[in-house]
């Protein structure tokens, strides 16, 4: 029986990658800081990459859903034995390299060097590894940005956005990058690369705002406001403690165009993500019921 070692198997895209894993026949063990629901099948040890347990000496698969740095520096003094390692990194490795903010480019930074880790350490070990980047991930209701805009515009009754917020965004879907996953384990064209997964469709990040607006009841307002105004708004629910967790740059890229082509992951990985239909489901955190019933 195949076996994997998955970390980050708790989270938004974790979940769903355990899933596709166990229904194909794997024998999984997977790490998580926290105690979790053992299935048939599935193996949970506790630890995180500070602290790790006793791991398998060897696996088929390594997989990583989890953050790129911490994992490539576990993974370049590990002696595990591994011929495949799959692992999530993210755009922001491009988009936040020029950041205003310093504490975006110093994640573009630590993407970056965590990238250049793990094909090191692959390289070294005689392993091949593919790197994964998504874009705007939702799905699981635990991302930071579409299920935040949408509990905050549940309590609020509406949700403010500066003018001309036209900045063209590609939603994925946590399942898509699970499957991404699974596919890329059995690729051989995907050794050795890094691969953008946007997803399906690409909107105005108004329009992606407004789809999420509507899957609520009530229907909160969208309100768009001058810049100046738009701005003193967030100064002001900062002092509040309302604060949207947007910060300048974050609120500049709402009118800059963050497109990533889909084309060699549909080619190597035959990625084929959704359109961006969202449900109230979908900004709701998941739970490992609703996993085992998926």
């Amino acid at each position: 029986m195949k076996h994997a070692l998955v970390f980050g198997g708790s989270g938004q895209i974790g979940r769903p990658l355990l899933g596709r894993l166990l229904r194909d026949g794997w024998r999984v063990t997977a790490v998580s800081r926290q105690p979790q629901h053992e299935r048939l099948g599935l193996t949970w040890l506790r630890g995180d990459f500070d602290a790790m347990p006793t791991l398998p000496e060897q696996v088929d698969v390594l997989l990583s859903c989890g953050p790129l740095d911490a994992f490539a520096r576990w993974y370049g003094g590990s002696r595990l034995e591994c011929p495949r390692v799959v692992a999530f990194g993210s755009t922001s490795i491009e988009v936040k390299r020029g950041s205003a903010d310093p504490h975006e480019r110093d994640l573009a930074q630590r993407l970056r060097e965590g990238e250049e880790g793990v094909m090191a350490a692959a390289a070294a070990r005689d392993a091949a590894a593919t790197l994964l980047r998504p874009t705007l991930v939702y799905g699981a209701g635990r991302d930071a940005t579409l299920t935040r805009i949408a509990h905050l515009a549940s309590q609020w009754g509406r949700f403010p956005l500066p003018r001309r917020a036209c900045g063209l965004r590609q939603p994925v879907h946590v399942d898509d990058l699970a499957s991404a996953a699974f596919s890329a384990i059995g690729s051989a064209a995907s050794h050795g690369q890094a691969y953008a997964l946007p997803g399906g469709e690409t909107l105005a990040y108004r329009d992606m705002v407004l789809r999420v607006l509507e899957t609520l009841e009530p229907v909160p307002t969208l309100v768009e406001l001058p810049s100046p105004l738009f701005n003193l708004a967030l100064a002001m629910a900062r002092l509040t403690g309302r604060g949207t967790g947007l910060g300048e740059a974050a609120v500049l890229r709402m009118r800059t165009h963050l497109v990533f082509d889909p084309a060699p992951a549909q080619r190597d990985l035959r990625y084929a993500p959704r359109g961006f239909a969202p449900t109230a489901r979908m900004f709701e955190a998941r739970t490992d019921e609703d996993d085992a019933a998926d």
